[in-house]
């Protein structure tokens, strides 16, 4: 292999290797950004469920469940 091939060939291999960094890369930004998400959802479910407690005892405080 003359210099020239073998310069070819390592920058093959850097581009190779740079596409494989980038892709990990993006599943980890991927990732982050369902799991960031989930927590928003999570909280959402949360804050509606304490919500719907605070209506609930409020019906039962003036009598309205009844």
């Amino acid at each position: 292999m003359n210099n020239e091939q073998s310069a070819g060939f390592q920058a093959g291999q850097a581009k190779g290797q740079a596409e494989e960094k980038s892709n990990q890369l993006m599943d980890k930004a991927s990732q982050a950004a369902q799991s960031a998400k989930d927590s928003a959802q999570q909280a959402g479910q949360q804050m509606k469920a304490s919500a719907q407690g605070a209506v609930d005892a409020a019906k039962d405080a003036t009598g309205m469940n009844k």
